[in-house]
């Protein structure tokens, strides 16, 4: 989806955008900061910085990797905030509790499974981690993960490829 500078299309592209890729940007957050309220901060964040291009003048060839890349630099513009604040690291976050839906009703085994799980896969280093979540949980293509994080198609591949491995290392089943 390409987006020009047109005010009243413009609009009304971004709105259809946001509709399309709003849910991506927050699952995208969400798993990387484990926090409900701050991803959905973190996704708006990501949403009105790309506005506030569109809006400057600027055109997008494709929305998607670029709500990505601004959603990851938001994601590192907010740890670089904490660390000046005393970082509370990841395993804070989750000895604090963990919510992985914020509804009650869940099965508790569901719940545990899906605690472990995260547990699993956030020790898989960078930048194996993030790669994974691009390609398996926002089901991006290697070339569009590329050209977001600014490396070849073929590193994304390796990333990938290596982050499996290890993640199949960690898992019980081996």
């Amino acid at each position: 989806m390409k987006l020009s500078s047109s005010s009243a299309q413009l609009q009304k592209e971004f709105e259809k955008a946001y509709d399309l890729y709003a849910d991506a940007i927050f699952r995208h957050c969400y798993l990387r900061v484990s926090d409900r309220e701050l991803a959905k901060d973190l996704m708006q964040e990501a949403f009105m910085k790309t506005w506030e291009y569109l809006a400057s003048g600027h055109d997008i060839q494709d929305i998607r990797p670029f709500l990505y890349r601004t959603a990851h630099n938001c994601l590192i513009d907010h740890v670089r905030r904490q660390k000046k604040r005393r970082t509370d690291s990841l395993e804070s976050l989750q000895e604090d509790g963990f919510d992985v839906a914020g509804e009650s009703g869940k099965d508790w085994a569901t719940v545990l499974d899906a605690k472990a799980v995260v547990e699993v896969f956030q020790k898989v280093r960078e930048p194996y981690r993030t790669v994974l979540v691009l390609r398996y949980v926002d089901e991006m293509q290697p070339s569009e993960i590329a050209a977001m994080l600014n490396i070849s198609a073929n590193a994304v591949s390796v990333r990938i490829t290596r982050g499996l491995e290890k993640l199949r290392m960690l898992l019980p089943d081996g």
